[in-house]
């Protein structure tokens, strides 16, 4: 399935590493902050529109700092079941 995560942009559920929210980060966590500036400096940092960031979604390919919540992009993952359930059924 797609995911739409902001402006243009959609992303494959298959390809979605993890997703963050900015407002959870702290000065302190450095460990985010240098992950950030790496994507950043390779040119794998992708920007989406130039509202107030809200989450960091990172795949396989590229990393996207997005205007929705993660709590948004979460929902919008999950379907209509919860993504611990949804996990849980794919076969390993």
């Amino acid at each position: 399935m797609y995911i739409h995560i902001g402006g243009e942009y959609v992303v494959s559920d298959r390809l979605i590493i993890g997703v963050f929210d900015l407002n959870s980060v702290y000065s302190y966590q450095t460990d985010m902050k240098r992950f950030m500036s790496g994507e950043e400096k390779s040119g794998r940092m992708e920007y989406i529109g130039t509202e107030i960031p809200q989450s960091l979604i990172v795949t396989m390919e590229r990393s996207y700092v997005s205007p929705l919540s993660a709590h948004t992009l979460l929902q919008r993952m999950s379907g209509n079941g919860s993504l611990l359930t949804r996990a849980q059924q794919q076969p390993m």
